[in-house]
């Protein structure tokens, strides 16, 4: 992007600024290919015992509490239920002041088929944390830890489970055609078995003894936009993320900016040619979201971008909703529909939405109440999605039907601070959970929603 460009993209406030040198990126899709087979692995530890309801529930549980369901023993009630814990850590959190979209993000939380959960959350000098949190949202065993400067996500599945996180990485010496100089990171999935320890390691940007951040063909990460989600199919993980993209101009090179999704195998490897992997998809990008469906085969995956100005599907690019470039352009989560396709959350001007859609452009938009730049959306249960937003010190929360879109019962509160790029994660009981800020930075409490009967 030329001088005069580059004033025009900045004039525009977009939702995240961007340190351009110069251009625009264009998708690169890749063919389709094998998924590799998964690997044995020992099954995971029994959890803890099953917590009570009443631990610093919200309120008391309502009348038509159903039995308990799961490992856990998470009883269902007629309306939603919350109980926060606080869980004391052993090393501090960093990160938890600001939420911009540059910010390293303080923690995420992962659901295991257990009950128990796995909690990730980006220590000081170079290190991410990971704990094992038994029923009661409590940690058990003794945390362990890996080389990283910025977390972005965690997922789980009965082996263990893959961490996403950022590392060092150099930019080397190639002059670039304009803008400043800033690091040039790697991104990583990091494989932990049951007992948090580590089994591999796979880098999914493409940095190499033999290419650096500046040299042509380079996809790092800088210092803009570059969070990242994670999702698996049961036997590959796919790491959807922002990514800087290298592009040699003559004597120089210029730094774009988009968003990548590579998949690993359960071995470690990259799956080559993944008909659902792209090199580059939106452009410019933000909020990378990506889910498993399990009905089509596919991983599915949807991002807010300043290419038209949109809520798009990458590589190839196609409209679920239009917005505009106002500064305001949020994209939340997505998440799979009761029967068919997907809803995704997004906000413009402090309001938020929900897009249904299925290949491409919605066929339903519910026009929330929620007034919010920054709405998340999981899966609640059986048949219904969970809205929430911050509200004041507090997030309040929606559930909604998956398959219509209607509202099911009311609006309530949960009692943790919002974080603008912090995920809810959805169990297998029919709970939600959600890592919030503690009272101390050596503290984090855990937010969980208990099931619908």
């Amino acid at each position: 992007m030329r001088a005069v460009e580059k004033r025009r993209w900045i004039a525009v406030a977009l939702a995240v600024t961007f340190v351009l040198a110069a251009g625009a990126c264009s998708s690169s899709p890749e063919t389709a290919g094998p998924v590799a087979a998964d690997a044995s692995a020992p099954a995971p530890a029994a959890p803890s015992g099953p917590a009570a309801p009443s631990a610093s529930p919200s309120g008391k549980a309502p009348a038509g509490t159903t039995a308990a369901t799961g490992a856990c023993g998470r009883a269902g009630s007629a309306r939603p239920v919350t109980r926060i814990t606080e869980v004391k850590l052993p090393a501090k959190v960093t990160g938890y002041g600001s939420e911009g979209d540059t910010e390293k993000l303080p923690m995420a939380i992962a659901a295991r088929p257990d009950g128990g959960s796995w909690l990730a959350w980006l220590g000081a000098g170079g290190k991410v944390y990971l704990g094992s949190l038994g029923c009661d949202d409590k940690l058990t065993g003794t945390p362990t830890s890996f080389t990283g400067i910025d977390l972005q996500d965690v997922q789980a599945d009965r082996n263990g489970g893959v961490l996403l996180l950022t590392r060092k990485g150099a930019c080397g010496d190639t002059p670039l055609c304009g803008g400043a100089a800033s690091p040039c990171n790697t991104m990583h999935m990091v494989r932990f078995n049951t007992a948090g320890k580590l089994v591999w390691e796979r880098q999914v940007t493409n940095l190499t003894g033999g290419r650096a951040g500046y040299d042509d063909g380079a996809r790092f990460i800088w210092w803009y936009q570059h969070h990242g989600r994670l999702a698996s199919d049961g036997k590959t993980y796919a790491a959807y993320f922002g990514v800087a993209i290298t592009v040699r101009n003559g004597s120089c090179v210029d730094i774009h900016e988009g968003d990548r999704m590579q998949v690993v195998s359960s071995g470690g490897s990259l799956v080559s040619g993944h008909r659902d992997a792209f090199e580059v998809g939106c452009s410019h990008a933000w909020t990378s979201r990506v889910v498993w469906d399990p009905r089509t085969g596919h991983y599915v995956t949807v991002c807010a971008t300043d290419n038209s100005c949109r809520i798009a599907r990458p590589s190839p690019y196609r409209t679920v909703a239009a917005g505009t470039c106002d500064g305001t352009l949020f994209g939340g989560d997505l998440v799979l529909a009761r029967s068919k396709g997907y809803w995704t959350a997004w906000s413009q001007g402090g309001k938020a939405r929900l897009e249904h859609f299925t290949t491409a452009r919605s066929d339903t938009t519910i026009t929330t109440s929620a007034g919010t730049s920054h709405p998340h959306l999981v899966g609640y249960g059986t048949g219904r999605m969970l809205l929430t937003w911050q509200s004041g010190a507090a997030i309040a929360a929606q559930a909604y039907d998956s398959g219509t879109g209607r509202t099911v019962g009311a609006r309530f509160t949960i009692s943790a601070k919002d974080h603008n790029y912090t995920a809810f994660k959805a169990y297998a009981d029919g709970s939600v959970a959600y890592p919030a800020a503690g009272g101390t930075t050596s503290t984090i409490k855990i937010a969980r929603v208990l099931p619908m009967s």
